[in-house]
């Protein structure tokens, strides 16, 4: 996993459209990990892909609480209950 750059507003990127994700592979898995890694390391409740600089429709949530923690994407929802 990697902490990557988040894109401050102003920044090009956040104004284009996203794209759908084609399918869940190995990349894709790997960039929610990053983004989920990037959202802990700034205290934040939620990213977007854009936000990171990948024009996809992926969104990850955390609300720092006993509960889930969510993945979106046009393909699916994904939780993953704490422990």
């Amino acid at each position: 996993m990697a902490i990557r750059t988040i894109r401050l507003a102003g920044d090009e990127i956040l104004k284009k459209a996203t794209k759908e994700v084609e399918q869940i592979d190995e990349k894709i898995v790997e960039l929610v990990n990053d983004m989920i890694e990037t959202m802990h390391k700034f205290n934040g409740v939620g990213l977007a892909a854009p936000q990171v600089g990948i024009l996809k429709r992926i969104a990850v949530i955390d609300l720092y609480e006993e509960g889930d923690r969510t993945c979106n994407s046009n393909k699916s929802t994904y939780s993953k209950r704490r422990r």
